[in-house]
């Protein structure tokens, strides 16, 4: 690594854990003397406020394409936990995360903070619960994001979408709207700098991030409109509509592209049981 480089990441390194533990300990302590900072909306605010401050030490530069809505559920692509500091800095959003991301080193705490909703996909009765805490999140007005790949990858291509976690959706009837994110790099490969999975560890990557100069991100959305059919149709429907934006976000940035019409893909199979029917608010 290079020297420039070297002092670039003791000078992030220093910044971002000086920053997140003054966020930790502030969000910690409203928690404690103010039953408003309890609300699902002061969490979001909170997590809006600490991502834009991690975006910022990272120099993630991130371009909008489309509506970005500010309610409702939002269907990405999952290439990096990057993702979720790109998102949370534009909008107070309430995250549907796999259970295990709590026990993150720092991530998990931040996420916990901020309310995400974690989904033990071991459990039968997750999907029956998460439903529960979305119409919580929906009522207050605030955007849903839910990744259901399931899991990050390469970005090579956008993968086969569980389809479980799209039931509440379709009992509440609120918009869902489709979205593509993809980053880009002057120098470096955003597949194995950027994009976290394989057997990738959390620490050396990180270190690797707060090395590069800046980080180009792109959201691209579609259009926010209510769904219907079953929820494995409306996998597929996503999947398409996910795929297509982010063949043209590759394109915009230059990183070579999907093919946005594409065969079927088949919906993996779930675990989890239908939500239990709810109203939209």
């Amino acid at each position: 690594m290079k020297i420039s480089s070297c002092l670039r990441v003791v000078a992030r390194s220093t910044r971002f854990l000086i920053f997140i533990a003054g966020a930790i300990a502030r969000r910690s302590l409203a928690l404690t003397i103010s039953k408003k900072a309890r609300t699902l909306r002061a969490a979001a605010e909170w997590l809006q406020e600490t991502a834009e401050g991690c975006r910022r030490i990272l120099a993630l530069e991130p371009r909008t394409f489309g509506p970005l809505p500010t309610r409702g559920l939002l269907v990405a692509n999952h290439l990096s936990y990057l993702d979720i500091i790109l998102l949370a800095a534009l909008r107070p959003c309430v995250f549907v995360s796999k259970s295990d991301v709590r026990s993150w080193p720092i991530f998990g705490q931040c996420a916990a903070l901020g309310s995400t909703i974690f989904v033990d996909r071991t459990r039968r009765t997750g999907v029956g619960s998460v439903a529960g805490q979305m119409r919580a999140a929906l009522e207050d007005g605030l955007l849903i994001v839910l990744f259901p790949e399931g899991t990050s990858s390469g970005g090579n291509r956008v993968l086969p979408f569980r389809s479980a976690l799209l039931e509440p959706a379709l009992d509440l009837g609120c918009p869902v709207t489709a979205a593509a994110i993809g980053y880009s790099l002057k120098e470096g490969s955003v597949s194995d700098e950027i994009c976290y999975w394989r057997d990738m560890t959390l620490l050396p990557h990180l270190l690797n991030v707060w090395s590069k100069p800046a980080i180009q991100a792109s959201l691209r959305c579609g259009v926010p409109r209510p769904r219907g059919g079953d929820r494995k149709s409306l996998a597929i429907e996503l999947h398409d509509e996910v795929a297509a934006l982010h063949a043209a976000s590759a394109r915009e940035l230059g990183v070579g592209s999907l093919d946005p019409v594409q065969e079927p893909v088949p919906v993996l199979a779930d675990r989890l049981p239908a939500a239990a029917e709810t109203q939209c608010p």
